[in-house]
């Protein structure tokens, strides 16, 4: 059982508020209905979290889990399952401990009256405006299997996108990370050694071992200040990109890294825009609210930004490849082939095709950036660490002199 707080109104009366208990949200709508009362709104009283509710709570849901959601519920659904009895059984078998708890008052929002689409609507942790607008879409185009179907597909193919890119990161990254250990570990254990041995010795020593010498003490004196502060910088960093105007300069900045960086990346924004415009497309949601959905789920604020120029442009009258011809981030080849789909009234097969093309080019140019990545890593790490030796060693040559 469990407590609800609730906004009803008398059938010749102002509203009122009130708590009244219940197995679930339709039970207690089932009794306010029977003493005559519509219900405005409704909501379970919740006490203080604890601390498994919040540990729950702070996990994430993966896209593979929305996507393994979305094509099971189509399945059930086009098995000729109702609705609720299919969030019964996703509720569930659903792994996801968090999920699980969204889809169970999703199906408490639906019994008690709510669309689908609304009830998803108030969890955007697991259900996105694109994921909301598709289901939308197909509830009012009584196509709902078909239409998460489709938004299953994208999302998988999202994912897959995602996990090349993560893959070819990790080496590198991990790399780079050790290199940073080594150059640490060096010159904090390893250079005192040394500098311990020059000390006694006296004279006059090169400047890169001063330097590194220099580096060492200020490391090993005050760890205590410059690790907090290197921290600090990180995270001053972080909330600098996640403001709206630091989120614009890097994603500029991203399209125009070197060593063919900035090109993988626009073509990821290029293959993520075309396939989510298409499964918007395809699945009935109306031109202009898709163009807004594909602008806010982007990832890239360039094209979110485009998104506003296109959509007033197409309201105006225009094609969506015109506007489009007018972004460097799209390029002329994309434009022509929508402009073509839009011709043959076939928009969403086009931008299908715009996308499977532009996913394959970013696994070839992967895979040549991994290629080209990990030999210059291997020089970086060894750079590092040989600047160090070599700084250390510089005194080696003159050793007779200082012994003498």
């Amino acid at each position: 059982m469990a407590t609800f707080v609730y906004t009803a109104r008398r059938d010749r009366g102002g509203q009122f508020t009130g708590e009244l208990t219940g197995e679930n949200k339709a039970a207690v709508v089932a009794e306010l209905r029977r003493k005559g009362f519509t219900v405005l709104r409704l909501e379970e009283k919740r006490g203080l979290p604890s601390l498994s509710q919040i540990l729950e709570s702070s996990k994430r849901i993966k896209i593979r889990d929305k996507a393994v959601f979305a094509r099971q519920f189509a399945t059930m659904i086009n098995s000729g399952l109702a609705v609720l009895r299919a969030l019964n059984v996703l509720e569930a078998q659903t792994q996801n401990a968090r999920l699980s708890q969204i889809i169970r008052a999703v199906r408490e929002d639906v019994e008690a009256g709510m669309p689908l689409s609304d009830a998803m609507a108030k969890h955007p942790a697991a259900f996105d405006r694109l994921y909301v607008a598709m289901v939308r879409a197909g509830e009012a185009g009584g196509a709902l299997d078909q239409t998460l179907n489709r938004l299953a597909t994208q999302l998988e193919k999202d994912d897959s996108l995602r996990r090349s890119i993560k893959s070819a990161m990790a080496y590198p990254v991990l790399i780079a990370c050790f290199a940073i250990m080594v150059m640490i570990g060096m010159l904090l254990f390893i250079i005192p050694i040394f500098a311990g041995m020059y000390k006694d010795l006296g004279g006059q020593l090169p400047s890169l071992t001063r330097l590194m010498m220099g580096i060492s003490n200020v490391l090993k004196g005050y760890w205590f200040v410059v690790f907090p502060i290197l921290i600090l910088l990180v995270w001053m960093i972080i909330r600098l990109k996640n403001t709206e105007q630091g989120r614009r300069g890097w994603d500029r900045l991203k399209l125009k890294l070197p060593m063919k960086v900035g090109p993988v990346i626009q073509k990821i924004a290029v293959a993520r825009f075309s396939r989510t415009l298409a499964t918007l497309v395809g699945s009935g949601v109306p031109i202009l609210q898709a163009i807004e959905i594909t602008g806010k789920t982007s990832g890239n604020s360039v094209i979110e930004e485009s998104m506003v120029d296109v959509k007033e442009s197409v309201r105006g009258g225009e094609t969506i490849a015109k506007p489009l011809g007018r972004v460097p981030v799209f390029p002329p080849m994309v434009t022509h082939m929508i402009s073509i789909g839009e011709e043959t009234g076939a928009l969403d097969a086009m931008l299908n095709k715009i996308a499977d093309f532009y996913e394959d080019e970013v696994d070839a140019a992967i895979k040549s950036l991994t290629s080209i990545i990990e030999p210059i890593m291997m020089v970086f790490v060894g750079g590092m660490v040989g600047l160090i030796v070599i700084s250390m060693y510089l005194p080696m040559f003159n050793m007779m002199n200082l012994v003498k």
